[in-house]
């Protein structure tokens, strides 16, 4: 059962050769308890939390590649080249003007130390490099996939921190009755497959620090496609709709579009937990 966890259903054709997302809709699940803690799940109203566009820090060996900018929200942790995120700017501050109320963290602002004091955010989105690797010396799969922050290249992100978010990290931070939590960056959905116990990764890590629904990826994506998916993925959640009906028409929509009609720009994100307003 394991590889399932890595499958974006929608992208599947039926008998006539249509996307299963022009007739379904889906929601993931990471496992049965899932529903029992949508049942008791008591929401947060605190402020909305964007972070995006951090300031990676230049090394020697970086400093090329930081100035052409990056068009795919991933790099490798070994190489300690961290790109900038055009999009993930404009991604941020397009969601903030829904959210007037929001607290906005951006360049060297967006830090480690600074999401590690967010407490119960009602929203959390984090648009950055993501990363997933597979290593057989890792004792934790939680170890093995996370998110990048301002001054990981010199591994300095406030006090005591690298910038280097690990799914092991994220267990620890404080999302009871958090509603939604966003990870706009590549590979977010990936984890260590385990026989049975499903994915080990940073959607459960999400689960088990108290968020109720989580959007994530499940390969390399496109750094300007995903500005524009989430911009338009928000402006139909504050319409009203559901959170799996925002994401699925947001989808149709990139399956209409000449430039965006490849699964690979809308299929990545899938939506995971609570599907409700």
């Amino acid at each position: 059962d394991g590889a399932l966890n890595l499958i974006a259903f929608e992208a599947l054709v039926d008998e006539n050769n249509n996307y299963l997302v022009e007739r379904y809709q889906f929601r993931y699940l990471t496992s049965g308890r899932d529903l029992m803690r949508i049942a008791n799940a008591t929401a947060s109203d605190n402020p909305v939390v964007l972070m995006g566009d951090p300031t990676f820090g230049r090394t020697a060996q970086n400093s090329v590649s930081q100035a052409k900018g990056s068009t795919r929200r991933a790099i490798n942790l070994e190489e300690n080249v961290f790109p900038p995120l055009a999009g993930t700017r404009l991604e941020v501050e397009g969601i903030a003007q829904k959210f007037p109320e929001a607290q906005v963290y951006l360049t060297t602002t967006a830090t480690e130390a600074q999401l590690k004091t967010a407490e119960q955010p009602s929203i959390l989105h984090l648009a950055t490099h993501g990363f997933f690797r597979t290593t057989e010396e890792t004792l934790n799969p939680l170890l093995q996939s996370g998110l990048v922050l301002a001054g990981v290249a010199e591994r300095q992100s406030g006090p005591d921190e690298n910038g280097v978010l690990t799914a092991l990290e994220v267990t620890s931070l404080d999302l009871r009755g958090t509603q939604l939590v966003v990870l706009s960056a590549c590979e977010t959905g990936l984890g260590e497959l385990s026989v049975s116990e499903g994915l080990y990764g940073l959607r459960r890590a999400l689960v088990l620090a108290g968020s109720q629904s989580q959007v994530m990826s499940l390969w390399k994506v496109d750094d300007t496609a995903t500005q524009e998916l989430m911009l338009a993925y928000y402006k139909k959640l504050r319409a009203g709709a559901s959170r799996d009906q925002a994401l699925t028409e947001t989808q149709r929509e990139f399956l209409q579009d000449p430039e965006y009609n490849h699964p690979y720009y809308w299929a990545a994100f899938i939506g995971s937990g609570d599907w409700r307003p």
